[in-house]
């Protein structure tokens, strides 16, 4: 599999994209379904699984979250970041899911066609305690489930 960046950015970018959930949910007060179809609609979510430096590694979660929301037309900047000690499951749903992509090189519209980010988001328990590697065995197990066979008509 050849990947769209370099591995030595992927935990940049886990934390970028877990950073910029959590801050969603707990500081922007967004659903975090609804924040991510933003990322999405905002075309920083192509940009980021391409491997765009800028986006993967060149800001924070915060400030991925407040570019989203300006290009969508909604400036929050003025709501600062309260970086907590604790991890939320929100953040280990953009950890987890940098991961899942970085590693299968689907999009993330193509990922969350088939397995919502709520549905990952309930992955939670048990799979933050479990090796990386037993979440994407997971997420393969449902992405195949959801999906049909092939794509021919």
């Amino acid at each position: 599999m050849i990947h769209a960046y370099d591995k030595a950015y992927l935990d940049k970018a886990r934390t970028n994209l877990a950073r910029m959930l959590d801050f969603a949910v707990y500081d922007l007060k967004y659903n975090i379904s609804d924040f991510f179809d933003m990322f999405l609609s905002s075309g920083l979510a192509a940009r980021f699984e391409k491997g765009d430096f800028q986006i993967v590694a060149g800001k924070s979660g915060a400030e991925l979250a407040y570019d989203v929301l300006e290009i969508l037309g909604e400036d929050k900047r003025d709501i600062k970041p309260k970086y907590t000690a604790n991890r939320s499951e929100e953040y280990w749903t953009g950890w987890a899911l940098a991961y899942y992509q970085w590693e299968t090189g689907l999009t993330f519209a193509e990922i969350v066609k088939y397995i919502s980010i709520s549905e990952i988001l309930r992955l939670y328990n048990p799979y933050h305690e479990m090796d990386i590697r037993q979440f994407v065995d997971k997420m393969n197990e449902l992405y195949r489930a959801a999906k049909p066979d092939t794509n021919l008509f």
